[in-house]
């Protein structure tokens, strides 16, 4: 109980801390919406945690958004408006996550994997088994009013892929999730975060407006956008600090421009 009223405190010092200037779009990543007891990636917030984040964010008068529209707001000058998105294309993210998005009136980017309809994240060995959204649940993703971008086809390290497979990943995940929801996406999110100059390149050449990864480095960019990973930990003084970290970056994304030195993989934590 003490502990509880502790973070209470907490949260309600956070409300008061004074916003700062971000120099570039600050971007939310969100995963799984469920149940986190059994989370050994630290990628899943319950539907609970989600309502009260979303509800920090609204006490500092940040509305959340998809990538697309918050890009576009940016360059009309409008502000108060902060990124949601949700990787690797859950199924939970309909029965959980958009009840609560539709509750704060916010919007999302959904980044699926449209290879795997219906299937699992085969590519997290630690488990536990999770649903994707099926074809048909993308397009109800779509008629929900939420951005659909792509994860690739099958959440897969691109930097090791060949120019062809590299292609299908991105070009053909595009197509695909085209026919499917009848608009081509503009987003792309590099699975677990990682790129480089090539797949920054085979991004852009698919046609994608811009791209989104976790840690880019030199190669930050429209085609590498940075984000901030939200767990089930994060409340309002942890919110207030990453905030703040994101805030702190030097460089400025400004249209599709990059900043590069040296080659690079870019990564994150996952």
């Amino acid at each position: 109980m003490a502990a509880e009223s502790s973070a209470h405190r907490a949260d309600a010092r956070s409300s008061r801390l004074r916003p700062h200037t971000r120099r570039q779009p600050w971007i939310l990543t969100y995963h799984s919406v469920t149940d986190p007891s059994d989370d050994p990636y630290g990628i899943t917030v319950s539907p609970e945690r989600l309502d009260e984040q979303l509800s920090w964010l609204r006490s500092r008068r940040l509305t959340g958004v998809g990538v697309s529209e918050l890009l576009r707001a940016g360059a009309s000058g409008r502000r108060g408006l902060v990124g949601l998105t949700f990787d690797d294309g859950y199924a939970d993210f309909l029965d959980e996550a958009l009840p609560v998005l539709r509750k704060h009136g916010c919007r999302a980017t959904v980044f699926v994997l449209p290879g795997r309809p219906g299937g699992v994240n085969e590519w997290d060995p630690l488990g536990p088994r999770k649903p994707l959204l099926t074809h048909d649940d993308i397009r109800r993703v779509t008629v929900a009013g939420m951005e659909v971008g792509s994860h690739g086809l099958y959440h897969q390290d691109l930097t090791g892929l060949s120019d062809e497979e590299l292609r299908r990943e991105t070009a053909d995940s595009r197509a695909l999730i085209g026919d499917l929801t009848g608009s081509l996406p503009e987003g792309f999110c590099y699975p677990y975060g990682f790129l480089d100059r090539r797949v920054a390149r085979a991004a852009r050449r698919a046609g994608y407006s811009y791209a989104c990864a976790l840690t880019p480095g030199p190669l930050l960019s429209r085609f590498a956008l940075p984000r901030t990973h939200i767990s089930q930990a994060d409340r309002g003084v942890r919110l207030w600090a990453k905030d703040l970290r994101h805030g702190l970056r030097q460089v400025t994304v400004a249209g599709a421009g990059s900043r590069t030195a040296v080659p690079v993989r870019a990564g994150g934590p996952r």
